[in-house]
């Protein structure tokens, strides 16, 4: 494990007190979550720093945090007796980016964070890092929660990439509607890589689907209209041409066919 990869441990913050002139300093500080921020449903204004990687704070509640995990957020709360004193600003540096921290922090505010229009790659690091910080990925990307519809948003132009993330923690709700999106998907291109971030499980779900879907297919084409008494426009010899009419334009449409027909 890197350097990086290592949170730091929480550390007290206090003003200065040295009568030295004091240079102008910038601090990045989230649009959603900075000092004095009110979040519906949570009680009070935010008594806790994150930082992430890339110097950006993020003004928190560390109660809303510690209903929100299961682990103490990575062991790294409760805060230690010792380290709450007055007048000091808790800050807990760590090593994910400020993208990335700023769709875990929606995510347990229960907050769309879909206007700051994250990358896939983004979404995808944000929702691994769940189990790391003790978050239940099936109750925080659940049906109907934000980050459940802001991956269904980017799944139509990133189908395989959202639907190895859903396969990867079984969210089989989340799996299903961005699977409709993959009827035109080559599974040749699947990679071992790709195939191994979706499982075993999802993996046959998807070829399964494939082959439904063609035998449907071909279930419906392949049997041809039924002959009805003969008319005078259309008597038995007519219909016979049309049954065999249907069959060679019915194989011909079942051979190239494809599941996203």
């Amino acid at each position: 494990m890197s350097e990086r990869d290592i949170p730091q441990l929480l550390t007290p913050v206090t003003p200065s007190t040295s009568d030295e002139p004091v240079e102008n300093i910038i601090v990045s500080v989230s649009t959603t979550f900075f000092p004095g921020a009110e979040h519906a449903h949570v009680p009070g204004f935010p008594d806790f720093i994150i930082v992430s990687s890339d110097s950006v704070h993020f003004y928190v509640h560390v109660d809303k945090l510690l209903d929100a995990s299961k682990n103490g957020f990575n062991s790294l709360l409760p805060l230690r007796p010792e380290d709450q004193k007055d007048g000091m600003e808790l800050v807990l540096k760590l090593p994910e980016t400020s993208s990335v921290l700023n769709i875990i922090l929606h995510t347990i505010y229960t907050i769309s964070c879909a206007h700051y229009s994250p990358t896939v790659d983004v979404i995808v690091e944000a929702v691994n890092s769940f189990p790391k910080y003790g978050i239940p990925v099936g109750t925080y990307v659940a049906l109907w929660t934000p980050l459940y519809q802001l991956i269904l948003s980017v799944a139509p132009y990133s189908a395989i990439e959202m639907y190895a993330l859903a396969a990867s923690h079984d969210l089989y709700d989340l799996a299903v509607p961005i699977s409709s999106h993959l009827l035109g998907f080559p599974l040749s291109s699947i990679t071992d890589d790709l195939a191994t971030r979706i499982g075993p499980v999802y993996l046959k779900r998807l070829v399964f689907l494939y082959l439904n879907r063609m035998r449907a297919l071909k279930q419906l084409l392949l049997c041809p209209p039924r002959p009805h008494e003969a008319t005078e426009k259309c008597d038995t010899l007519e219909q016979k041409k049309l049954t065999r009419a249907w069959a060679l334009g019915a194989a011909n449409l079942v051979w190239d066919a494809r599941p996203g027909l």
